[in-house]
């Protein structure tokens, strides 16, 4: 089952936002906005519903990237990626989100995140190996970790 998500980007380098909405794309789903800062984050987020936001951990306002994705996740229930180059930056529950995939990640370990979040999301588990540069955060690993959920 193939479904399309709405994705925000929450990205303060204009060419990684640009090069993450094309991904994203090909991928078959909708960018619902791009934000450089946290507070632009939850100003989109609010007005645009997104399932899964795509966020940096160093903005245009700091390194206010765990702060906005915890408000999306808490606030808006958004599923929150990190994508960043400061994964040390991160507390220890991942400010509730989902994981992190490293930069500089590849446009096939990106697209392969996320897939596995979209079914994840989507289906509540998923169909695959969870992919070798997503680190789920631990209140996600045994949900979505679990040999017993692959079909």
């Amino acid at each position: 089952m193939t479904v399309t998500l709405n994705i925000l980007i929450v990205e303060d380098e204009a060419i990684l936002a640009v090069e993450l909405e094309c991904i994203i794309r090909e991928l078959g789903h909708n960018v619902v906005g791009i934000a450089a800062s946290s507070s632009d984050a939850i100003a989109l987020a609010s007005r645009k519903q997104p399932d899964l936001a795509l966020v940096d951990v160093n903005l245009k306002d700091g390194p206010t990237g765990p702060d906005a994705a915890r408000k999306l996740a808490e606030e808006g229930q958004v599923a929150v990626l990190f994508t960043t180059s400061n994964p040390d930056r991160i507390p220890s529950d991942f400010a509730k989100a989902c994981g992190l995939v490293t930069k500089p990640y590849s446009e096939h370990g990106l697209k392969a995140a996320i897939t596995f979040l979209s079914e994840c999301l989507v289906e509540g588990k998923p169909k695959r190996n969870k992919p070798h540069g997503l680190v789920l955060a631990p209140h996600f690993t045994q949900r979505w970790s679990s040999q017993d959920n692959y079909a």
